[in-house]
């Protein structure tokens, strides 16, 4: 396929799980205001079908994503264009976070800038040993203020002030020790341990999956009584469902669930 046609975002299904493929590589999978729109509208589709249970997002070539497109923001320095790529790009993270499905980061080269802001805004992230994560605005006069954002929810206040104040390329092992990513694998293992991952998780009822997810980030943001009482709910009404009633009840038969 000539590259120049190739859409922004590659889509593709296999049981129940969506690979979502930064489909840019000659530009190192930079987020251009074409491709945040383009993931947006892949994460649409995603958000109303019951085929996807999980997500998995890459980046094609030898990059997962170096962040956004310094070219396209240098030659468009007008506020108006500026707005619609950074309320672009925080839309696109925050519909990661709101999507009923699981999102897996599977990263490998580098993720940089939104590239990293990107992995912290998935749920769960599987690297390569050869991976590095940056933010590295600080370097070029333009700090990482909406990466900052993610990255902060992701890892504690000093780690992530660390990594935004000396804009530095950290190493995978440095990234799962601060809880950037969940583990590291060697490069021939990726695929291997991304599709374990996602079977797991396909296993599971996709209803009390998104419920689960849902309830995750809506505590996060709770004080400690609050968050009790509102997840409190929430297991009542999740107890109460069809889902919950199958899967007790194949528990103490004994018997695989079918989930309904």
């Amino acid at each position: 396929m000539n590259v120049e046609n190739s859409p922004p975002v590659l889509h593709e299904l296999e049981n129940g799980t969506a690979t979502l493929t930064l489909n840019r590589p000659e530009k190192r999978n930079a987020l251009s205001l074409e491709l945040m729109r383009a993931f947006l509208a892949e994460l649409k589709v995603i958000r109303d079908s019951t085929a996807t249970q999980v997500v998995v997002v890459r980046g094609a070539g030898t990059v997962f994503s170096s962040g956004h497109d310094l070219k396209e923001l240098h030659s468009h320095r007008n506020k108006e264009y500026l707005k619609a790529v950074f309320s672009t790009c925080s839309e696109m993270m925050s519909a990661i976070v709101s999507l009923p499905q699981p999102v897996i980061a599977a990263v490998h080269g580098v993720a940089s800038a939104a590239g990293c802001q990107l992995v912290a805004s998935c749920d769960l992230a599987i690297a390569t040993a050869e991976a590095r994560f940056a933010v590295p605005g600080v370097n070029i006069g333009l700090f990482c203020s909406t990466p900052m954002v993610a990255l902060s929810r992701a890892v504690s206040r000093k780690h992530a002030m660390e990594m935004l104040l000396t804009g530095e390329l950290y190493s995978a092992v440095h990234a799962e020790r601060i809880g950037l990513v969940n583990r590291v694998v060697a490069a021939s293992e990726l695929d291997r341990e991304v599709h374990d991952l996602c079977a797991k998780i396909t296993a599971k009822s996709r209803r009390t999956i998104a419920t689960g997810k849902a309830a995750f980030y809506r505590q996060l943001e709770m004080g400690y009584d609050e968050a009790y009482d509102c997840t409190g709910q929430i297991m009542v009404e999740n107890m109460l469902g069809p889902e919950a009633e199958e899967g007790i009840g194949a528990f103490l038969e004994k018997r695989p669930p079918v989930w309904p």
